[in-house]
């Protein structure tokens, strides 16, 4: 005689799984990089096409300090390394490194603004402000709008480093991370293409 559905023992309830960031990320974040993406190579065409309209004023090569482009380069891309570490630790489920290594990534990226908005001062004090040209009005909304991602993403580090102490490596954080690293590194990309094409080739025109 069969047994009856009731008397069938129950499958045990298995506990559940510590949340990944395989899978984590939702659709619209990846809409908005590739939004992102296309405001970049909207300014970048533009600048392509303006930065030889200097109305008689300076010139890349006569304002741009490749000494102190490459220091920025260098502070973003090893923020792009430091932030890679976090999320290791967040793989490893370990807080500390990981709000170790996302305050390495906070000093660096705040070191490169502060860089930058020291280069934009020098430019403006020498009469070299966005209203100049129209090559200067094309490299200072593209690199701004670079700086402004920048600013924002370090707000959102200093909240992302609350919530990690506060609620740890619950499911929510471990998406904000992903979700923030994907956009730190994006970032540092659209930087590689901001000193390849507007620092070394502008100062050599």
């Amino acid at each position: 005689m069969y047994r009856s559905a009731l008397e069938t023992p129950l499958a045990p309830t298995l506990p559940r799984a510590a949340p990944t960031r395989l899978g984590v990320t939702g659709f619209g974040f990846y809409l908005y990089l590739l939004s992102d993406c296309i405001i970049f190579a909207t300014l970048f065409a533009a600048f392509a096409v303006l930065h030889h309209s200097v109305a008689d004023g300076p010139t890349g090569g006569q304002l741009f300090n490749l000494r102190n482009a490459f220091v920025e380069t260098a502070c973003l891309l090893t923020s792009s390394v430091t932030c890679g570490m976090a999320m290791l630790a967040c793989d490893r489920r370990r807080v500390r490194p990981a709000l170790g290594a996302l305050a390495v990534t906070f000093v660096l990226g705040f070191v490169f603004l502060a860089l930058e908005m020291t280069e934009f001062a020098h430019m403006a004090s020498d009469g070299a402000g966005p209203s100049r040209s129209a090559f200067l009005s094309a490299f200072f909304t593209l690199v701004s709008t670079h700086g402004l991602h920048v600013t924002a993403g370090l707000v959102w580090l200093v909240v992302l480093c609350l919530q990690l102490r506060q609620k740890g490596f619950n499911e929510e954080v471990v998406r904000r991370m992903f979700c923030f690293s994907l956009f730190w590194h994006v970032i540092d990309v659209v930087w590689i293409a901001v000193f390849s094409f507007v620092y070394l080739i502008g100062s050599a025109s």
